[in-house]
């Protein structure tokens, strides 16, 4: 038998599949909403479309954390304030001022006091000279531009002798000034500016109610929540030689230190033609 004979004969070749036209497409559409219709009615007879309803999930087990673990391992608890008014501090100085302690609550071991306002210096004599909370470690400001009065005013205390820290919060508005306490701690001079300077609160009584990280003339107060995180004119005065007086840094240059652009040099006076000189 020869070679071709015991050759398999060849599968024919596919078909070319012709494209369907525009009228054939539209019919298979028409058609597939057709049989979705009836299912959906079949359904509907048989006992509504309505899904059925799932199992009750079972409840998420409790995590337990396993006690061996070591403590950098295991998941942080936050705590949550509790009522600081049990605290020997909180009595002591509460007999002292009676009304002008308006809460004492406690975070994580931390006690806080919120003080009236006026009585701030007061307080806080009596908590260096009384209690040795003789280191002044910051104070600081919050907005709450939401709230009435905006403004709180946050001095963190520290006593050495006691190895204890604790919080004083005052609250106030723009317009109302805050006393001093650098006639307690002298420090008080710096953060207190800095206050002034991030917040626009004013502080009674302090020598010298400057800005100390930004400009006199600066326009605004970087940390409130209102200031625009895109920046502003901030009518610097700082380059007289760049600006005019009050005139700010040029907008739309990104930090804003860029020199004004210098006038254009007069242009030469014009020279009579050759043929007109005498």
């Amino acid at each position: 038998m020869s070679d071709e004979q015991d050759k398999p004969p060849e599968a024919p070749a596919p078909a070319e599949k012709k494209p369907l036209s525009d009228e054939e497409k539209a019919a298979l559409k028409a058609a597939a909403l057709e049989k979705a219709a009836a299912a959906k009615a079949a359904k509907a007879a048989a006992g509504g479309d309505a899904a059925p309803a799932a199992p009750a999930a079972a409840a998420k087990p409790k995590h337990e954390e396993d006690p061996n673990k070591p403590v950098w391992e295991k998941d942080p608890v936050a705590p949550e304030w509790q009522d600081g008014g049990s605290d020997p501090l909180a009595v002591a100085i509460r007999e002292e001022f009676g009304d002008a302690i308006e809460s004492a609550r406690s975070f994580a071991g931390d006690l806080t006091f919120q003080v009236r306002r006026d009585a701030i210096a007061r307080v806080a004599g009596s908590l260096k000279e009384r209690h040795k909370f003789t280191y002044l470690i910051d104070v600081c400001g919050a907005d709450y531009p939401k709230r009435e009065p905006r403004f709180d005013v946050v001095y963190h205390l520290h006593s050495f002798e006691a190895n204890r820290r604790i919080r004083l919060k005052v609250s106030t508005d723009e317009a109302t000034p805050v006393p001093t306490v650098c006639g307690v701690w002298r420090v008080a001079n710096w953060c207190e500016r800095e206050v002034y300077d991030m917040y626009g609160v004013r502080f009674e009584g302090h020598p010298d109610m400057t800005r100390i990280l930004l400009w006199e003339g600066f326009n605004g107060f970087p940390l409130r929540k209102d200031f625009p995180v895109e920046g502003i004119d901030t009518g610097s005065a700082i380059y007289p030689e760049y600006y005019q007086e009050t005139a700010g840094p040029v907008a739309g240059t990104g930090t804003g230190w860029k020199p004004a652009k210098p006038p254009e040099p007069p242009a030469p006076p014009a020279q009579p033609p050759a043929g007109d000189a005498k």
